[in-house]
């Protein structure tokens, strides 16, 4: 089944891990005074992302937000259902809230094994969050991963999307099947639009439904002097770079990252278009790619920019891109 293709919008991923939640403040402030749709973070260790944008409600700041993505071994589906309908009644937003298997030894530290079949768990594990969420707000989920045979009480609250982090096929047809929005990272245009949109689509019309939104986190910067723009990738994306899953997903899209040289494997992350850089219009070239692959949101990705210039650095950036692109 088709949809039809809304107008692409703009948002922000925070470009740090936050250590005080109201380093989280200026950033809401941005989507909130701007015409950047949603403030996304990605899974945290210091303050938790669902901790963060409550902290911002709190003072002021109720924006839409969205989760790209929480690792499932940290919480069983009903407290993930749980804490997702909690954000959103807590900002009065509409809350998108991403999961993701996380890498093997993730799961392996956390769980004592890793999922022997990611698809499975995943498929299981957003069921069951979707059984919570949906209709009568029960699930039963017996599967061999999580079981879950419980009621998450009815209340009125803006709707929650259930988003699937995707990087290759198997996981995007997954996503066509069950989820309402599948999220990116470090994908090229050309992959998005030869690979994922298709596998969303075969997905989805195998379970008669609509195709998912796509959400594409595009990490990028402006040329600048005093560092090239291999430097910004690397010191946005060094530890993807040597995950297996990315790996994968990027020699499959043409980037070859497996070389033992990081800058090199950073250059090859320009080449092949994971990481966008170039001046203003370069980049709107570029993020045209991006809508034209059929990208719904794209998410502006300056964490490169704010490890090697800092924060107010990736401030300024932010809403220059917004500014001059949205």
């Amino acid at each position: 089944m088709k949809r039809e293709k809304a107008v692409t919008a703009y948002s922000v991923l925070l470009p740090f891990l936050p250590r005080r939640p109201e380093q989280v403040l200026p950033y809401a402030a941005l989507v909130q005074w701007t015409r950047a749709q949603r403030l996304w973070q990605g899974q945290a260790m210091f303050v938790e992302p669902h901790q963060g944008f409550a902290y911002a409600a709190g003072a002021g700041f109720r924006v839409p937000v969205g989760l790209g993505v929480t690792l499932m071994p940290l919480r069983h589906p009903y407290e993930a259902a749980l804490q997702a309908r909690s954000l959103a009644m807590t900002t009065g937003q509409p809350v998108i809230a991403g999961f993701g298997p996380g890498a093997k030894q993730f799961q392996r530290g956390l769980l004592g094994t890793s999922y022997a079949s990611p698809l499975t768990a995943v498929r299981e594990y957003l069921t069951a969050v979707r059984g919570l969420l949906d209709g009568g707000g029960q699930t039963l989920t017996r599967g061999e991963y999580f079981a879950c045979d419980a009621e998450l009480a009815a209340f009125p609250a803006p709707r929650v999307d259930i988003g699937l982090g995707v990087l290759r096929p198997g996981m995007a047809r997954l996503a066509g099947e069950i989820a309402d929005v599948a999220i990116t990272w470090l994908t090229p245009a050309s992959y998005l639009r030869k690979t994922v949109v298709p596998a969303l689509r075969e997905g989805a019309e195998a379970a008669g439904r609509p195709v998912p939104r796509l959400t594409a986190i595009v990490p990028l910067a402006l040329s600048r002097t005093g560092h090239t723009a291999a430097e910004v990738a690397l010191a946005s994306n060094a530890a993807h770079i040597r995950a297996p899953h990315y790996i994968d997903m990027l020699r499959r899209s043409g980037v070859d990252v497996a070389g033992d040289d990081p800058l090199t494997n950073a250059a090859a992350l320009v080449e092949g278009g994971a990481f966008l850089s170039g001046d203003l219009p370069a980049l709107g070239e570029q993020l045209a790619a991006y809508r034209d692959a059929g990208v719904d949101e794209i998410v502006l990705n300056v964490t490169g920019l704010c490890n090697v210039s800092g924060p107010q650095a990736a401030m300024e950036e932010l809403k220059t891109l917004l500014a001059e692109l949205a």
